[in-house]
């Protein structure tokens, strides 16, 4: 089933018993959040708050909380599913034709009709412009705080939308926004994202940015606003891409953008090149508050909404959040666009706890001398894998997935003499262990076995294996002897 806004999507989770309507009235200061965070960490369902103290509208979170939840959103029984699509997609042919094209994503008219359909649907408007504010006041909307030393109350999980004023090509991210006033934000855009170098350019230009950020859009256009789409491909694409239904776009009322037609709330507005306002503290990914730092300011000139909407709210804070179980579901994703650019990479994994941009882990089959150090360099050059701090590069036949191994094979096989690769580069602008801001450095670990190609002069010791008909001879054992198989946690062969 396909989702065109969230309305849809939270009457299917309701019908799977994913949903629990909260009717007990609560603050949105706070208190929320702790609920939220419970409940994450227990895996629970979705939450919609129907009373929250001093609000004309409920609030949801934890909506895409759950890897089941983010493969319910787009349309398929489990995360790798969706992989498996990007895979196809990227692998296709252009000069192949139609019958190829066919060919080479499965041969189904299904994914033909996907393709067909990626581009967005121009409608001239849509229920997220159903009710227009006389005025705008950002206190009707029951913005969160999420942590007691957070510089106020902050929009979470809006889809931004800004423009490129020299190509023209919109561009989505979820951008947070912390309210000064009736009518300000704070643009948390971080310098090295897309909106920042939009932003940038408009202020090149002395010219003031239009700004859309839609609160509640249907949840493949808010994963397509996580994810790291590449420059010059649309997010709107992409999003229709993995909802395999074009997303409808509407004209805004005041600013030159398109919105998402289907949200649930829309605010309208822009960014003046030469103002700024403290944005923070704020409670972020990495388990300590950001530090306070000007940012632009987003000035709402216009609030639109359905005739009732849903409030969507996220939390972030240290793992496990909301936004860690999105991060590794992107991680998932994205895998076969990572193996489109090194087909050499089997596997890899960014672990919760390096925070999805600290830590990578990618096992390759590795062919000639230096060629994990080219694969570290390739991914630090590689989109937002360029923030990666420390990189580890281990053997084809080591599952990445699998921590302890990896520290086994980072112990035992890398020597901290020769198979360190130290740099010095970009990285995010909320870490927190670099003395100067956005630049810092960066370790790659080879991990691999080496040869006598790589320079390394002794014969690499061969790895204990257990004696194949031992191992039958223990299979016997265990079908002979039940209750010792069942102590070993397996069926009898």
């Amino acid at each position: 089933m396909l989702f065109s806004s969230l309305g849809e999507f939270l009457d299917a989770l309701e019908a799977e018993h994913d949903l629990v309507r909260i009717r007990t009235p609560i603050s949105q200061d706070l208190e929320i959040t702790e609920v939220t965070q419970r409940v994450l960490r227990a895996d629970g369902p979705a939450l919609l708050f129907e009373s929250v103290r001093g609000a004309s509208m409920p609030v949801v979170t934890n909506l895409l909380g759950s890897p089941r939840r983010i493969a319910r959103a787009l349309g398929a029984s489990a995360v790798e599913e969706v992989a498996g699509r990007v895979e196809k997609l990227v692998h296709l042919r252009p000069p192949a034709g139609f019958v190829g094209a066919v060919k080479d994503l499965g041969g189904t008219i299904e994914t033909l009709s996907t393709l067909r359909t990626l581009a967005p649907k121009r409608v001239r408007s849509g229920p997220a412009q159903e009710v227009e504010e006389p005025t705008v006041d950002l206190d009707r909307l029951p913005i969160l705080k999420c942590w007691p030393k957070d510089g106020g109350r902050t929009i979470t999980f809006p889809v931004v939308v800004t423009k490129d004023p020299e190509s023209g090509e919109s561009h989505t991210g979820i951008y947070r926004l912390q309210q000064y006033s009736k009518t300000t934000l704070g643009m948390h855009f971080q310098v090295h994202r897309v909106g920042a170098n939009n932003f940038r350019k408009w202020a090149a230009r002395g010219e003031r940015m239009p700004v859309v950020a839609a609160i509640g859009a249907d949840p493949a256009t808010v994963f397509a606003g996580l994810s790291p789409v590449p420059e010059g491909v649309s997010n709107f694409v992409f999003a229709g891409f993995l909802r395999g239904e074009a997303v409808e776009l509407a004209p805004a009322r005041s600013v030159d953008l398109e919105v998402p037609a289907q949200a649930e709330i829309v605010l309208e507005g822009y960014v003046d090149p030469d103002e700024r306002a403290v944005e923070g503290p704020f409670g972020d990914h990495t388990g300590y508050y950001s530090a306070p730092e000007p940012f632009p300011v987003l000035h709402v000139t216009r609030v639109t909404h359905r005739a009732r909407p849903v409030y969507l709210g996220t939390v972030t804070g240290k793992p496990p959040t909301e936004d860690a179980v999105l991060g590794k579901a992107v991680e998932r994703v994205f895998r076969p666009v990572v193996r489109l650019v090194l087909p050499e990479i089997v596997d890899m994994e960014l672990p919760v706890e390096g925070l999805f941009i600290n830590v990578a882990i990618v096992a390759i089959r590795k062919a000639y001398p230096g060629h994990p150090r080219k694969v570290m360099h390739a991914l630090w050059g590689l989109g937002q894998l360029m923030f990666v701090r420390y990189l580890i590069v281990v053997d084809d036949d080591v599952d990445v997935h699998d921590l302890s191994e990896v520290l086994y094979r980072v112990g035992l096989q890398a020597d901290p003499a020769r198979d360190l690769e130290h740099v010095e580069g970009p990285v995010d602008q909320l870490s927190i262990s670099n003395p100067v801001p956005n630049l810092g450095g960066k370790v790659g670990i080879d991990a691999t076995r080496k040869r006598p190609e790589d320079g390394f002069p002794r014969a690499w010791p061969e790895e204990i294996r257990s004696d194949p008909a031992a191992v039958r001879a223990a299979d016997a054992l265990l079908r002979a002897e039940p209750a010792l198989a069942r102590l070993l946690g397996r069926s009898p062969p």
